[in-house]
């Protein structure tokens, strides 16, 4: 009996022993093969950058962090933004203009207009070094707009009245519940020139115009890719593939390089905005699905 227990206690062993060696073995081929794998499988190597820009631009920090930390990125050698978008709000178009410009102050980025890329979406073009459209691209509309709808009309037929108790006239103006005082729309229009001026003076400031030249194209009015070639709101017609040959021959950025998509986690818009990111395709639903508070948008209808 006590053989036959040694041996049984031997057998435990030896099989312990095999499953350890056996486990060790596993993770040494694992190593092995990560260690032979390509270089950009585990770990990107030199590349060109991709962002794409679509929808209703609101601020959204995720994305700004991730396109800020390209211009630290080695394995970035340039950085394309793609943009298909019909704008969106002012303050969502500065954050996001100043994370593009923060990247092209180390590394050249191209930014390529897709089926739109207007208000918002050309603040966010000109945050790149060269710009490239198709010929049939929506851009421009450059300008600022607030839309409050008014129902003081249907309230009056329903005999719905409101009270407002309010710390000053101008506090909450101009409203939905009522005719807006010529004071409170001299106060809106203040906010509206006041945007539409940084607006205008970006513009002036990357694409170098003045005067004449830059009152054309600030008027608000949208522009075929062909006319914005000819009114010097971009720089050539064409593609992503326009965009890596420029790149390669202005800055010797190697065309071979593969381009890499970077994205974020995109947060879901408040409504009513999250329903007018749904219906893009459908513009004119914006006077219907923003909120009473007046939103300064840059933004084509």
């Amino acid at each position: 009996m006590t053989a036959t227990a040694d041996m049984i206690i031997a057998q435990r062993k030896t099989r312990r022993a095999l499953t350890l060696w056996r486990i060790l073995a596993i993770v040494a081929v694992v190593i092995a093969v990560i260690a032979l794998l390509p270089r950009g499988f585990n770990k990107p190597g030199p590349h060109v950058a991709r962002i794409t820009i679509e929808g209703v631009i609101m601020d959204d920090p995720p994305r700004e962090r991730l396109i800020r930390r390209l211009a630290e990125n080695d394995n970035v050698e340039a950085l394309i933004v793609e943009i298909n978008s019909p704008g969106g709000t002012v303050t969502g178009s500065e954050s996001l203009y100043e994370a593009i410009r923060h990247v092209a102050e180390a590394k050249p980025v191209v930014s390529v207009m897709r089926e739109y890329a207007a208000s918002g979406g050309y603040i966010t073009a000109i945050a790149g070094e060269h710009i490239i459209a198709r010929g049939n691209t929506l851009t421009g509309s450059i300008g600022v707009v607030a839309q409050v709808p008014n129902v003081e009309g249907l309230m009056e037929m329903l005999g719905v009245e409101v009270t407002r108790i309010k710390s000053a006239p101008l506090k909450a103006e101009p409203n939905f519940t009522s005719t807006p005082t010529p004071e409170a729309l001299k106060a809106q229009e203040a906010l509206i020139l006041d945007m539409f001026g940084w607006f205008e003076g970006l513009v002036a400031e990357r694409r170098g115009l003045s005067g004449a030249d830059l009152s054309e194209v600030t008027d608000g009015r949208a522009f075929t890719g062909r006319q914005a070639l000819k009114t010097g709101l971009i720089d050539a017609l064409g593609d992503e593939d326009t965009a890596r040959a420029w790149l390669a021959e202005i800055h010797e950025v190697d065309a071979d390089l593969p381009a890499r998509a970077h994205r974020w986690q995109k947060p879901k818009a408040p409504w009513p905005l999250s329903e007018l990111e749904n219906a893009t395709a459908a513009l004119g639903q914006v006077d219907r699905l923003l909120s009473p508070m007046p939103r300064l948008l840059a933004i084509i209808q």
